[in-house]
C-alpha cells in the first residue's frame, strides 16, 4: 500500500465475521459515456468542476486517479482480485456518480438510465456470488425517475444512487415526491452520494472540493429531508448518506436546537436527532475514533461497512476498520446491516 494507493499490495487479515459486505464501491458504463460524449451540456459541466475543484487536483486526477480508478472499474478479474486482497465477500457496485448528468433532456435520460442500469446488472451478472448492484434514476425528471426505480427493482437491482441536490433544487422538493413514494413503494434504498461540491471555487485548493465538500453535501441533503418532513411522508423510506453522514451525526444538537426556537424549522414532527434512526451510513471516515462516535449517535444498527473502490479517497482497509468497532457491533457493521437492508 503506497502513499497514492489506498490499495493493499498483500493480502490483509481476514475480519473474523460471517460475511464481509463493502456497499459503497463504484463502477463504470461505458454504454452510458457513448451517450454523453461530445455534448456541450457535457463540456460546461466539467467546466463548473474543474473551476471548484482547482488546477493542482484537476492535474493529479487526469494524471494519476482517473487512470488508476478508471483500469480497475474496466476489469472484473481486478476488482476481484482486490476484493480477495482487502477481504471482502461481496461488494455493492453504484455507477459512478459522474454518470448522474441531471441536465440531460427526458429521452437521454432515459437512454442514459437505461445503459447505466444495465451495464450495473451486466457486470453483477457476471459474478452473482461477488457483486450486487444499484442502478442510476434521472431525478431531474421525477416521475421517470418514480418508473426507473421501478424498472431498477424488477430487473433484480438492490438500490438506487442519487447525488445530494438536482441542479439548484434541494432533495427536500416537493416535486421529488414521487421518487420518495416509489422508493417506499418498492423497498429500494437510497443512497445519496454527492458529485463535487456547490461551493464551487471556495474549496477549489488542497482537494477542499472533496475533502470538505463532499461531506457537506451529504450533510445539507440529510438535513433538509428530515427537518422538511419528507420522512415523516414517507416513513417507510430507506436513506444511506455517504461518507458517514456529513457532519450531520455529529453536529446534529445544532438542528435540534434550531427545531426548538425557529419556527420556520419546525417542520418535521420529531427533534431532528430522532431520525438518525431512521437513516443509515457508510463506514468512509478514515479516523477510529469518528467511527466511534459515529456508532455511539447512530447506533450499530444504521452502520454500513463501505469503502469508496476504486477511487484515491477509499477506506480500503476492513481489517483495521473492525478493529475499531467494539467487538459485539462488528459482525452487524462489517456485513450483517447491508445483508438486512439490501436483502443480500
Amino acid at each position: 500500500m503506497s502513499a497514492l494507493n489506498p490499495l493493499p499490495d498483500t493480502a490483509l487479515p481476514r475480519v473474523a465475521v460471517p460475511r464481509v459486505i463493502d456497499m459503497h464501491g463504484h463502477c463504470g458504463a461505458p454504454d452510458a459515456e457513448a451517450l454523453l460524449d461530445g455534448r456541450p451540456e457535457r463540456l460546461a459541466e466539467f467546466q463548473a468542476q474543474a473551476a471548484g475543484t482547482g488546477a493542482a487536483s484537476m492535474a493529479h486526477n487526469r494524471a494519476v486517479m482517473l487512470p488508476a480508478a478508471g483500469a480497475r472499474m474496466a476489469s472484473l478479474d481486478k476488482r476481484l482480485a482486490d476484493l480477495d486482497l482487502m477481504g471482502i465477500d461481496l461488494q455493492v457496485v453504484s455507477p459512478s456518480p459522474h454518470l448522474y448528468a441531471y441536465w440531460a433532456d427526458p429521452a437521454l435520460a432515459n437512454d442514459l438510465v437505461a445503459a447505466t442500469n444495465a451495464a450495473v446488472a451486466a457486470l453483477v451478472a457476471r459474478a452473482p456470488e461477488r457483486l450486487a448492484g444499484m442502478g442510476m434514476v434521472a431525478m431531474q425528471h421525477p416521475d421517470l425517475a418514480a418508473d426507473q426505480i421501478r424498472q431498477a427493482r424488477a430487473t433484480g437491482l438492490k438500490g438506487i444512487e442519487i447525488s445530494a441536490s438536482v441542479g439548484a433544487r434541494e432533495l427536500s422538493d416537493p416535486d421529488f415526491d414521487p421518487v420518495w413514494h416509489a422508493a417506499e413503494e418498492t423497498g429500494l434504498p437510497v443512497f445519496i452520494h454527492p458529485l463535487g461540491t456547490s461551493l464551487g471555487s471556495r474549496l477549489s485548493s488542497f482537494y477542499l472540493s472533496n475533502t470538505i465538500g463532499q461531506p457537506l453535501e451529504t450533510t445539507i441533503a440529510l438535513s433538509s429531508l428530515i427537518i422538511s418532513g419528507v420522512l415523516d411522508r414517507f416513513p417507510g423510506l430507506k436513506l444511506i448518506g455517504a461518507h458517514g453522514g456529513g457532519y450531520l451525526p455529529a453536529y446534529i444538537g445544532r438542528l435540534d436546537h434550531t427545531w426548538r426556537v425557529r419556527p420556520e424549522a419546525r417542520q418535521c414532527r420529531e427533534r431532528p436527532s430522532d431520525y438518525l434512526s431512521r437513516i443509515w451510513v457508510d463506514t468512509v471516515v478514515f479516523d477510529p475514533e469518528q467511527l466511534r462516535s459515529l456508532v455511539a449517535r447512530m447506533g450499530a444498527g444504521r452502520i454500513l461497512f463501505g469503502t469508496d473502490y476504486p477511487f484515491d479517497m477509499a477506506d480500503c482497509r476492513p481489517d483495521t476498520l473492525a478493529e475499531a468497532l467494539p467487538a459485539h457491533d462488528r459482525a452487524a457493521i462489517m456485513g450483517g446491516n447491508a445483508e438486512a437492508l439490501f436483502s443480500l
